[in-house]
């Protein structure tokens, strides 16, 4: 596990992901038991996400290389293509359970 601070103010402990769990990010996790994903990229990114075989919403939440916020959404079971509007160097998948309740309002809300 890692800790991530996001904007310098919310700090969330996510898994990181290499190699072959890249690919399968969130799919076929448990709502209750999944927890926050981190994807770091070697470079700038605009790579599309999609959210078959999960089955419930998560927040994806797009990173610069600094960890300052560029983009969040909220992403629905089963879509099939997700891209942010800009590049970007890390992705955080936060799952919309009971663990990160407050962490995903905070972030919701924040402009």
């Amino acid at each position: 596990m890692k800790k991530i601070k996001i904007n310098g103010n919310f700090e969330i402990e996510s898994e990181e992901c290499k190699g072959i769990r890249k690919v399968f990010g969130l799919m076929f996790a448990s709502r209750r038991r999944a927890r926050a994903l981190l994807f770091s990229f070697s470079g700038k990114s605009r790579t599309a996400i999609h959210s078959f075989f999960v089955f419930f919403p998560f927040l994806a939440v797009w990173l610069d290389e600094k960890n300052r916020m560029i983009e969040k959404r909220i992403v629905n079971p089963f879509n099939p293509f997700v891209v942010p509007k800009k590049s970007y160097s890390k992705l955080v998948e936060i799952p919309l359970n009971e663990k990160y309740e407050k962490i995903v309002k905070t972030l919701v809300a924040k402009k």
